[in-house]
């Protein structure tokens, strides 16, 4: 089974995470400055050092698709939980539409990521 084509999902996780890695630590920092940093540190760096061959180009540490599946939904769930608790409610409304296309459009992805 051969990857799905996935420019449009590729550019909504992508908006996803960056919305993750900047609610995320605005949303923590009033309580610790170290947890917000430890967050983008987390956010950031597991998915950039995990990867699924066959997903990625280049991996530096090869973990299975269900791993790489359960990173994109850490970030979902960073994005639209941090920007409740750190934007005003229309902001995070429009982050939780943002994460539902995202997960919608991964399906398929997430799919053929878990096969076998």
């Amino acid at each position: 089974m051969t990857r799905p084509g996935d420019r449009l999902p590729s550019v909504l996780r992508f908006a996803t995470e960056l919305f993750a890695w900047v609610a995320t630590p605005w949303a923590l920092a009033r309580h610790s400055v170290v947890l917000a940093v430890v967050s983008v540190l987390v956010l950031i760096g597991l998915p950039t050092v995990f990867g699924t061959p066959g997903d990625k180009k280049q991996v530096l540490v090869a973990v299975p698709g269900a791993v790489t599946v359960l990173l994109v939904v850490l970030q979902l769930v960073a994005a639209v939980v941090s920007s409740w608790w750190a934007w005003p409610a229309p902001v995070a409304v429009g982050v939780s539409v943002l994460a539902a296309a995202t997960v919608v459009t991964e399906l398929p992805r997430w799919r053929w990521l878990t096969r076998g």
